[in-house]
């Protein structure tokens, strides 16, 4: 099992702009459920040697769930898609209403149902969601800062699962592990027509 002692910690000390949102604040009723959502999450792709490694989390997927890549609609899916479990994976719902699908959530998913086991563990360097002000169900582009005061919490998590390979979905996930000193097998974000070339991409580096 991954040492995520340094983990959680260093999450919780990611500075938060006033156009960002933190997801995995345990102070608060949906972040407390994010959180456990996303202790859930790792603790079920334990066994990973590769990491999908993203920008920033979207206002439709983990901005929801608290789990990368994974929106309301696979959250609840039976079987669960992590497990492969009839009964589903075990998260917790998120109360309220809120967006139940991600088209980036629905191409990962889809491309990691024919991945083979173990999967890989999926982590957004930004882990706050980047919004345009006054409205939070945006997405925007995060600044350097937001970058490079993401990719500790990012490099720990590749030490604690010791993993083997980093494959950073998307040309900005790529640059700024490569500023980081990461060396990442670069494949196409899913997202703006890209879900083709994401899915070619990733199967090539299944396992077997």
């Amino acid at each position: 099992m991954p040492d995520l002692a340094r983990f959680f910690p260093l999450l919780a000390a990611v500075p938060v702009p006033p156009d960002a949102e933190a997801l995995w604040d345990a102070g608060t009723p949906e972040g407390a459920v994010r959180l456990a959502n996303l202790r859930h999450y790792l603790d079920l792709v334990a066994d990973a040697d590769t990491a999908l490694i993203a920008e920033a989390p979207g206002h439709r997927g983990a901005t929801v769930t608290g789990v990368p890549f994974l929106s309301l609609r696979e959250l609840t899916a039976r079987p669960g898609p992590i497990t492969g479990d009839p009964a589903g994976d075990g998260f917790t719902v998120p109360v309220g209403p809120a967006p139940t699908w991600e088209a980036s959530s629905a191409v990962v998913g889809a491309a990691l149902a024919r991945w083979g086991r173990p999967l890989p563990v999926s982590w957004p360097i930004v882990p706050h969601h980047p919004f345009q002000a006054g409205d939070r169900s945006t997405n925007r582009t995060p600044r350097r800062s937001e970058v490079r005061d993401g990719l500790p919490v990012t490099l720990e998590l590749l030490a604690a699962f010791r993993i083997r390979r980093v494959v950073a979905v998307g040309r900005k996930a790529e640059a700024a592990l490569a500023e980081a000193g990461v060396s990442a097998v670069p494949v196409r974000h899913p997202a703006q027509g890209g879900a083709a070339r994401f899915t070619e991409g990733l199967l090539r580096l299944a396992p077997g």
